[in-house]
């Protein structure tokens, strides 16, 4: 099964100085696979002409048969891939993307869905908020916005009479701890945001005593730290991963035979066995066990607490 797609870029918008709204739709004008709420695809971007593309994935606002829609945020840390979304992108272009993947289903056993997002992390929120108003299913949304977005995430929002929708300008309107503690049995709570703000809201439920699978998170990247090597056990090869850049993005300009599909450490796909030296946990699928063994690492989330990671590639 090919898991590729082409896409061209049929409309885009700015919705404000760093937001911008992408149309894509079939290159060659077929129909898309469908796409969940929640659901993601990951995009290469030729930022660069002469060096590796940048592969970002992106939570699909809506999917229709005929097309997906994106929200992009414009990154003041970025590798390239927002500015170049921003600045380079526009109608006609052709991307190279997955298939959509889901790792960020709703739960169809939910009796409420709580919706935390902050800053880009409305993207899945909005389309969230779209099944389940088709299902008249019972929905509370909490969004925290920096001052200069919120009015755009309102407007996108819609708050209809009667909705549960809130959006705060800045995290101090959330009181995380009273806002968990009042919802009733049987809610789920999903989060989208800055780590920040989903570990706090992990770590609420927690506290509160929910259960763990009542609390849904997604993450797309991974935060830096300090550089480290990456060595390859079968080539013997050194890979220097800077600060800034992920174990994966390293391995993948390289051309090292890694595999990936969320690169927020969810799936499992580019799980890679350690060799030697000591791998950071960042990631949200091994076992506390498998963690603590050292013997295998997540590369799109892990970093190395050794200045030297071997792995089995």
């Amino acid at each position: 099964m090919d898991t590729s797609l082409l896409l061209r870029v049929a409309r885009t918008e700015l919705l404000s100085p760093t937001l911008k709204r992408i149309v894509l739709e079939a290159a060659d004008g077929g129909l898309l696979p469908p796409a969940a709420a929640g659901a993601h695809i990951t995009l290469t971007l030729p930022v660069d002409p002469d060096g590796k593309p940048v592969r970002n994935s992106y939570s699909l606002v809506s999917a229709s048969g005929q097309a997906y829609e994106l929200i992009v945020r414009r990154a003041v840390r970025s590798r390239g891939g927002s500015h170049y979304v921003h600045d380079r992108l526009g109608e006609g272009a052709v991307l190279e993307a997955t298939i959509p993947h889901n790792l960020f289903p709703l739960s169809n056993v939910a009796r409420k869905h709580l919706l935390i997002g902050g800053g880009i992390g409305i993207t899945p929120m909005l389309s969230f908020l779209s099944a389940l108003r088709a299902s008249d299913a019972r929905v509370e949304l909490h969004q925290v916005a920096a001052s200069d977005e919120a009015g755009v995430f309102t407007a996108l929002l819609g708050p209809r009479p009667g909705d549960e929708i809130h959006v705060h300008a800045g995290r101090g309107g959330l009181d995380l701890a009273e806002l968990l503690a009042v919802q009733p049995l049987g809610t789920h709570v999903y989060t989208c945001g800055p780590a920040a703000l989903m570990d706090a809201v992990v770590a609420q439920a927690k506290a509160l005593g929910w259960p763990a699978s009542h609390v849904h998170r997604e993450d797309f990247g991974a935060a830096g730290g300090e550089p480290f090597v990456v060595r390859l056990a079968k080539s013997g090869q050194d890979v220097a991963v800077d600060a800034e850049e992920t174990m994966l993005e390293a391995l993948e300009r390289v051309g090292a035979p890694v595999r990936s599909l969320c690169r927020g450490g969810a799936c499992g796909e580019c799980v890679v066995s350690v060799v030697e030296g000591v791998p950071e946990h960042r990631d949200h699928y091994l076992s506390d066990a498998e963690k603590a063994s050292g013997l295998l690492v997540m590369p799109c989330m892990s970093r190395a607490c050794s200045d030297v990671l071997v792995l089995d590639l």
